[in-house]
């Protein structure tokens, strides 16, 4: 089986992380070798990935949003709770670990998994059933940091013991004016951050596997921000955590 990766970044960043199998490579007729094409062209090349050059017309009949160009390659290499650890490990780092709770939405999970590779996160945990996957609209609404990350599909409640195993603490993220606001936790050691479906939250059998739960105090009008803008700032406030 293949997949059908589009728009330049996320084909630029398949290619560069070379996990998946590049299949072959369609790319549109006269189109301007330059800026993120011409590096996807030297990619292709070095990856020894075939390249066909074809009408517009027939990308469109791919997708809309190819940009011009279009990866066949294998499908998502997903990897296991344990790979996560070791990456850690291997990193001699605090575990920094997200784990998505049945999220439902390509473009929330893109925006969060972009987010997790711009702070290095070590890996992603997602439910094994009732959830976003990685698809091609994922990679692309992540601008290819998919590719980078190391995501895993396991039980949540099991993937939570092993991270309090390897010494993380687990923090989901919750409305509830009694969960605790950033500034009164530390979230600078080894850490899992629980990120609830859009709608219904976090499960209340990986609730009580949190450590503690935490809000983010809202001073306008509405009364929250959804999964991937809250996921995106308490991750940045880990980061700077940790980093200080």
């Amino acid at each position: 089986m293949k997949e059908i990766i589009y728009s330049r970044n996320a084909v630029y960043e398949t290619l560069r992380a070379r996990r998946r199998q590049p299949i072959r490579l369609l790319v549109a007729e006269k189109i301007q070798e330059k800026g993120h094409m011409a590096g996807i062209m030297q990619l292709a090349q070095e990856c020894k990935v075939p390249v066909e050059r074809v009408p517009r017309q027939r990308l469109d009949g791919l997708t809309p949003q190819h940009q011009g160009v279009v990866l066949e390659a294998g499908h998502y290499p997903y990897m296991d709770v344990a790979d996560i650890i070791e990456n850690a490990k291997a990193k001699n780092e605090p575990l920094f670990a997200l784990l998505l709770d049945t999220m439902q939405d390509p473009q929330n999970f893109g925006t969060l998994l972009r987010t997790a590779e711009a702070v290095g996160v070590h890996g992603i945990v997602l439910p094994l059933a009732r959830t976003v996957e990685v698809t091609p609209a994922v990679v692309n609404a992540s601008s290819g940091a998919s590719e980078h990350l190391l995501i895993a599909q396991a039980n949540l409640v099991q993937a939570i013991e092993a991270f309090k195993e390897a010494g993380a603490w687990v923090v989901g993220l919750d409305e509830d004016s009694r969960s605790q606001t950033p500034d009164k936790v530390k979230l600078d050691g080894a850490l899992a951050i629980v990120v609830g479906s859009e709608g219904e939250g976090i499960r209340q059998l990986v609730r009580q596997k949190c450590d503690f739960m935490l809000r983010l105090p809202m001073l306008g009008k509405i009364e929250s921000l959804n999964a991937s803008v809250a996921g995106s700032i308490v991750l940045y406030l880990a980061s700077q955590a940790r980093n200080k």
